[in-house]
């Protein structure tokens, strides 16, 4: 069996930064466990499949352990392989997704730009097991919780780029994720993003965590337009707009890969 396979890097415009995605087209549905099994091939944080049907695409996304609900870069990746490569005068993309609805894409010049739904998180107070599980960071601002996922808000920049987490705590969490943000010395928030019970230790770019992350930074801004930076080793960029229950998240993406899986 040959499979088309590309990577794709999303959130930048450079090779060997942004999140690395694998995209795979396929003619029909596979056993679950054997796109798993891609997907622990492909060893990114994600692997998107997308299967074309009546002109929309369904998509689904694998880490190396599960299928996950909703994925931000690996849907990027994927419309840009379909209106560069698949499909290339293709101006807008609607994905269909079990758990995230009708996702779009469309271009605006060199941005692609997606509309996702809002994630909404309430305050909480943070379970003892999170607390030491963020190590020797100062003490947080406070802490949200939605989507499992807890959202852990710092004073400053510093406090999220030299955080040391305790990853085997963190897996404890499951099913909940932590991410980590603050206001940015020079875009309007930053954050960082792990998930390790889900195979993805430090998530390099997430835009999922950007429909909750930018609900909470545009009501304590006082703006719905904002400009995000993800804190990996890699980076990674996002502009982010609240546009009532919709996020609409923007970025590029650049290709760095294009062949066949053979199995």
């Amino acid at each position: 069996m040959r499979l088309p396979l590309y990577h794709v890097n999303a959130f930048t415009t450079q090779p060997f930064s942004g999140n690395p995605a694998a995209v795979c087209p396929l003619d029909r549905w596979l056993d679950d466990q054997f796109l798993r099994k891609v997907a622990a091939e492909n060893n990114f944080s994600a692997t998107a499949f997308l299967v074309q049907q009546a002109g929309r695409y369904e998509l689904r996304w694998f880490t190396s352990r599960c299928e996950i609900r909703l994925c931000g870069h690996a849907t990027l990746a994927s419309a840009l392989v379909i209106m560069n490569i698949l499909k290339p005068d293709v101006p807008v993309v609607h994905f269909e997704t079990r758990w995230g609805g009708t996702l779009t894409v469309r271009r605006d010049g060199e941005l692609l730009v997606m509309d996702f739904p809002v994630l909404q998180a309430e305050f909480v107070k943070p379970p003892d097991k999170l607390i030491r599980a963020i190590g020797t960071a100062p003490p947080p601002d406070h802490v949200l919780q939605g989507n499992d996922t807890y959202i852990v808000v710092y004073k400053d920049q510093t406090a999220v780029q030299d955080l040391r987490p305790d990853f085997a705590l963190f897996e404890a969490l499951h099913p909940f994720v932590v991410a980590v943000t603050a206001r940015g010395n020079d875009v309007d928030f930053v954050s960082r993003y792990f998930a390790p019970s889900y195979g993805v230790p430090e998530d390099p770019v997430t835009g999922s965590v950007h429909c909750a992350l930018t609900p909470y930074w545009a009501n304590r801004l006082g703006k719905t337009k904002l400009h995000a930076r993800q804190l990996s080793g890699r980076d990674g960029e996002l502009w982010c707009e609240l546009a009532r229950d919709r996020i609409v998240l923007s970025g590029y993406a650049v290709l760095t890969m294009q062949g066949e899986l053979v199995i």
